[in-house]
């Protein structure tokens, strides 16, 4: 995608700088030569059924936004063999980490996108997913920024197209104003109805849940984490 092409995109500048030190060489290895066979080809029309994105046929099909350091997304593919995965994370560094765990555990039921998530978003056929996570993504703390926040109201438009009725919506924050930010722009959604039943249902982490290292951060800078799930209608 061009610098022109992302700027006439109605949703742009969702993630910051796309690298940080330089890679080691290992690293730079496994973008180039792993990275092409893992990748979501979007230069063509998506299959009907996306799960010929993969060597098996998935129970179930899931997509991480921003996966960070991939210690979530390894974790779950690791714990649920039978789920296929797509993880999208434009920063380098991480995507090249990433690969280094796929590489090193085996896992064959990840699927990647290293650009902006709303291009693979628009991409995917309807009704195509069964979960989506955003899991401490970047909370723009700044009123000017919030605009930037990825949680919008045309975002959720697309979520609600590729989720398959009862598929969920999963989003995990340590930042207050994101989250009450999060429950309005759902709660005003009509395709989208928040689960929680009691406060422990949004303050207990996801069952299985590995722990990230910006949650670790946050508990020792003293910030609690809510655990959002929002049903699909």
């Amino acid at each position: 995608m061009t610098d022109a092409e992302r700027r006439s995109r109605a949703t742009e500048a969702f993630f910051g700088r796309r690298k940080g030190k330089p890679l080691r060489e290992r690293q730079a290895l496994h973008l180039e030569t792993l990275l092409p066979a893992l990748k979501v080809d979007l230069s063509t029309p998506a299959p009907a059924d996306i799960a010929t994105l993969y060597d098996f046929k998935p129970a179930r099909i899931r997509l991480e936004i921003g996966f960070g350091g991939g210690e979530h997304l390894i974790h779950r593919a690791q714990e649920t063999p039978d789920t296929a995965f797509i993880g999208v994370e434009p920063f380098v560094n991480s995507m090249a980490k990433l690969i280094g765990s796929v590489e090193e555990t085996g896992v064959k039921n990840i699927r990647l996108y290293d650009d902006d998530a709303t291009e693979l978003l628009d991409w995917l056929p309807a009704a195509s997913l069964d979960q989506i996570d955003l899991l401490y993504p970047d909370p723009w703390p700044k009123k000017k920024h919030w605009k930037r926040r990825f949680v919008s109201k045309v975002n959720l438009d697309r979520f609600a197209r590729v989720l398959k009725p009862g598929g969920v919506f999963c989003f995990a924050s340590d930042i207050d104003t994101y989250v009450n930010w999060t429950l309005m722009h759902c709660g005003a959604h009509p395709a989208f109805v928040w689960t929680a039943e009691n406060a422990a249902d949004w303050l207990t982490p996801y069952a299985g849940w590995p722990g990230t290292r910006y949650e670790a951060k946050a508990r020792r800078e003293g910030r609690k984490s809510a655990y959002l799930t929002f049903r699909r209608l």
